[in-house]
């Protein structure tokens, strides 16, 4: 099992790994990495999402009892981070809630996909597409809301809705999310050609960027803050998914496809969106790099602990 599990999760890291080496060695410069994530973010992974809630059943995708196992987690996680960020490491209101959205924002996209369709193939794909769909506003809501609270300088209530405003409607993935919702609901004609062409990018997408964010996390160093990225890494790779494998599994007794999206995504590390998330407040920053950093390198080994564990309680076939 675990050589299986391994060639499982191998993969996605090699292909991170070889963006690594390419950037750090500048084989492969800074900007073309950009490239890589522009079309990635703006074009490919949109493909990627649009291309899956078009031909979703939305009925048998969308369990409240799903995102709640999830989000649960997720929100639990990141305000126990905030705490220990505020009492153990008396960091200051808005660097504690910066630092601590890594413990809430998974990478569900760009490492959560790969590694659970190529565990489980297309089976949970829905479940895990119906968590994504509703990822970002979920997020952006909670961690916009908690910092504008606890920042000194801290907007007005109409600044605080413009900003989640923006964070959530200007971001690509929502577009992509969006105007698969807008086809699949509307049964608005979708041509054969068309449908073609955005399967072809699509197929590009995880590859690339898993290349490129190997890339980008060559970029980041981890400082003398690994107090920090431990402690969020901690709560997002172990808390997190150990909360929704509780709930969906033990409580609510979802199907076996349900939750192993749950589970699997919950137990993906933070992503770039931790550290831009920071940048954007000008908070933790340092923080935040570290936690990426740190909890991708662990996630080869937690992410292979929990696939071992999922296939002991819910065994495929």
């Amino acid at each position: 099992m675990i050589a299986t599990i391994l060639n499982v999760v191998l993969p996605v890291f090699i292909v991170m790994g070889a963006g690594f080496a390419a950037a750090r060695t500048r084989l492969f410069p800074a900007p073309a990495v950009d490239g890589l994530m522009v079309f990635t973010q703006l074009v490919g992974v949109p493909c990627v999402l649009f291309t899956a809630i078009v031909d979703l059943d939305l009925g048998a995708a969308f369990d409240p009892k799903l995102l709640l196992s999830f989000y649960t987690g997720a929100i639990t996680s990141f305000a126990i981070g905030v705490v220990l960020m505020r009492r153990v490491f008396r960091r200051r209101p808005g660097e504690a809630v910066a630092i601590a959205f890594g413990a809430l924002f998974s990478n569900s996209v760009l490492l959560g996909l790969p590694i659970l369709s190529r565990a489980y193939g297309e089976g949970p794909l829905g479940p895990n597409f119906a968590i994504i769909s509703v990822h970002a506003p979920i997020c952006y809501l909670v961690g916009i809301t908690t910092m504008e609270m606890a920042r000194a300088d801290g907007q007005s209530l109409a600044a605080t809705a413009r900003a989640i405003g923006r964070a959530m409607f200007r971001n690509a993935l929502m577009i992509g999310l969006g105007l698969g919702f807008l086809v699949n609901i509307g049964h608005l004609p979708y041509p054969e050609a068309l449908r073609s062409s955005v399967e072809m990018i699509a197929r590009s997408a995880l590859p690339v960027a898993l290349f490129g964010l190997g890339g980008v996390l060559s970029r980041y160093h981890l400082r003398a803050s690994l107090g920090e990225a431990g402690t969020i890494s901690g709560l997002s790779l172990i808390l997190h998914p150990l909360i929704a494998l509780t709930l969906s599994h033990y409580v609510f007794d979802l199907p076996p496809d349900f939750v192993r999206a749950c589970v699997v995504t919950a137990s993906m590390a933070p992503g770039v969106n931790a550290f831009l998330f920071a940048s954007l407040y000008r908070r933790g920053q340092a923080e935040a790099a570290s936690t990426v950093l740190l909890a991708t390198l662990l996630t080869i080994f937690t992410a292979s602990a929990w696939l071992v564990l999922l296939d002991t309680l819910l065994p495929p076939g």
